[in-house]
């Protein structure tokens, strides 16, 4: 079973951009723009040399992320969309460098999986509960 719904998994697809946020040991917060991809039932964001940036340093203590996907459907009316995913990230060799991969655990998605203009409606769900 797939953990995005067909509507999420075409939004995700369908986006360039998301914000990667991890947090240090002591729980000093870090946000980066990234681009990302899905592998499976996973979100994946490589880069140049990651091994370099605050997010790996944060990952090899603290293995929870958070990555947000969003955009404005329309301005008028006003209609944000997007999709937070909170989950354990592991760090993966992937096509000769490494990969970040949030394995999602909990799923919130606004206006993406009963788009109506104006009233986004809001989902939160625990991945693996029924």
């Amino acid at each position: 079973m797939d953990v995005f719904t067909p509507a999420e998994r075409q939004y995700l697809e369908s986006q360039p951009l998301a914000r990667f946020a991890s947090a240090s040991p002591t729980g000093v917060p870090d946000v980066s723009p990234v681009t990302f991809g899905l592998d499976g039932d996973a979100i994946v964001s490589g880069g140049f040399n990651i091994a370099k940036t605050v997010r790996y340093r944060n990952f090899q203590t603290n293995t929870t992320g958070t990555i947000v996907v969003d955009d404005l459907a329309t301005v008028d009316p006003w209609t944000p969309r997007g999709i937070k995913v909170r989950g354990a990230v592991t760090i993966e060799d992937h096509d000769g460098g490494q990969r970040f991969k949030i394995t999602p655990e909990v799923i919130w998605s606004w206006g993406i999986n009963d788009p109506k203009p104006g009233v986004p409606s809001m989902d939160r769900r625990t991945v693996g509960e029924a």
